[in-house]
């Protein structure tokens, strides 16, 4: 789902950023409203999750590649808000540092990603889960449910943004200056393979880590539950040791993520759908529209397609992993210390 830049055109971008902007500011604003800083750890966690998560490309045989993106499960634990810092960080650190997703479309990835999966998947959440306990198996089933339908509400979010490019934006010989697929062709392509494969890729790791949260400290559910303070478990303080167990699980998904790209390899799944290089859509459109020509290689990214040396490839993913998820974590804890107020004696939240 990370579009790259030359697919869709400043038609879609502009308004993307300009809706993202206030987004953004509203988000800030809520996370220092409800945010405590005992929950500063598991938003730089669940930041750095997301980022390692959208490493690991599961393939279809013979098909295309997707990945799950964590959005829903930040949602679920700290609330949507949070949810839009954390996954916009992360897919800006993609699109900068490794190339993932287009300079020009960071506002598009962060709307189809960090506002419209969340938001769709809390709401899912909140709507099932009612008002059942942190520990029940109410959650975790409507924690999946909503990943689950999150990811796939943002594929077709996506996949609008990919179709209408060429009602938008065409040459003087009728040729689409960006995407050159329809939106018959691009939503039903990506609406297939995330509600087939992806989407319970997605499903399942949410709800596997809620499951977890439930066993080992269900404090952290209370904050995206819509529960309030009458919910029975409680913690004052931040669990350091799960912080760290948590951390050390990051670290070992980064040191098995290369294969993101030998599963890939292996089945002869191709690139993403929408996530082709110049020579790969000629070969599918027969021709390379003119915008994607002249905004492909608009940013150089200091390690592209999560590249440090073309000796070593897999040794390669799994620093820019560690690298990526560091950085992420970094900043999040940076940024939220400014804007997260400390918890009070009575605050529990």
């Amino acid at each position: 789902m990370h579009i790259p830049d030359g697919y869709i055109g400043p038609q879609t971008y502009a308004p993307a950023y300009a809706a993202m902007i206030p987004l953004w500011a509203a988000a800030s604003k809520k996370v220092k409203e409800k945010l405590r800083s005992r929950q500063i750890p598991m938003l730089a966690l669940g930041a750095a999750f997301s980022f390692v998560i959208m490493m690991f490309n599961v393939p279809i045989p013979g098909g295309t590649t997707g990945h799950a993106v964590g959005a829903v499960l930040i949602a679920v634990l700290l609330g949507p808000w949070a949810a839009v810092i954390a996954v916009s960080l992360a897919l800006i650190v993609q699109a900068l540092v490794f190339g993932d997703g287009g300079i020009t479309a960071i506002g598009a990835n962060c709307f189809n990603m960090a506002v419209v999966m969340p938001f769709t998947g809390w709401w899912i959440y909140r709507l099932i889960s009612g008002s059942s306990p942190l520990t029940s198996a109410r959650r975790r089933i409507s924690a999946a449910v909503a990943g689950y339908v999150g990811l796939n509400v943002a594929a077709i979010s996506t996949a609008v943004m990919f179709g209408i490019q060429p009602l938008i934006a065409k040459d003087s010989a009728g040729h689409a200056l960006y995407n050159p697929f329809g939106l018959k062709v691009a939503v039903s392509a990506m609406a297939i393979e995330h509600l087939l494969v992806f989407g319970f890729v997605e499903a399942i790791v949410t709800g596997l880590v809620v499951a977890y949260m439930q066993r080992t400290d269900p404090s952290l559910l209370l904050a995206g539950s819509g529960l309030n303070k009458t919910e029975p478990v409680k913690a004052k303080a931040a669990n350091v040791p799960l912080f760290r167990k948590i951390g050390i699980a990051l670290v070992m998904l980064a040191l098995i993520s290369p294969l993101g790209i030998y599963l890939p390899e292996k089945l002869k799944a191709g690139s993403a759908w929408g996530e082709w290089g110049a020579d790969e859509i000629k070969g599918i459109a027969g021709y390379v529209p003119q915008g994607l020509s002249k905004l492909g290689s608009l940013w150089k990214a200091p390690m592209p397609d999560y590249s440090l040396s073309e000796k070593n490839p897999y040794l390669a993913y799994v620093l820019s992993g560690i690298i990526g998820i560091s950085i992420v974590a970094l900043i999040i804890i940076g940024i939220s210390r400014l804007i997260v107020r400390k918890a009070g004696n009575n605050d529990s939240a």
